[in-house]
């Protein structure tokens, strides 16, 4: 059964970083692309970035703040934060999924989300 785990959310002032990380179970999580999608209360859920075969993808509210990585040996994607803003507030979720000419299509496995809330 694959299983995705997200860690890394909490409080955080504005202009502070979190790094959130997404590992899995039953699967090898950094063989396939990985996105990382957030829902605001009241929101629709959004694509946030995704990584696949070294290639990133940004949405244009994170660029130049946020960056996703993976580390292979860990078996885990990371999501690092920076520079947080308070409509950064959200839920944020790791998925596996598929990336086809710089769009990137979420599949069935996702996380249970990870909570990151603006403090002020």
């Amino acid at each position: 059964q694959v299983q995705l785990v997200e860690s890394g959310g909490g409080l955080v002032q504005p202009g502070g970083s979190l790094r959130l990380s997404c590992a899995a179970s039953g699967i090898t999580l950094t063989r396939y692309s990985v996105g990382w999608f957030r829902q605001a209360p009241g929101k629709e859920r959004e694509g946030v970035s995704c990584i696949s075969d070294g290639s990133t993808y940004y949405a244009d509210s994170v660029k130049g703040r946020f960056t996703v990585s993976r580390d292979k040996a860990k078996d885990t994607v990371y999501l690092q934060m920076n520079s947080l803003k308070p409509e950064d507030t959200a839920v944020y979720y790791c998925v596996i999924g598929i990336t086809d000419r710089g769009m990137f299509y979420p599949g069935d496995y996702w996380g249970q989300g990870t909570q990151v809330t603006d403090s002020s």
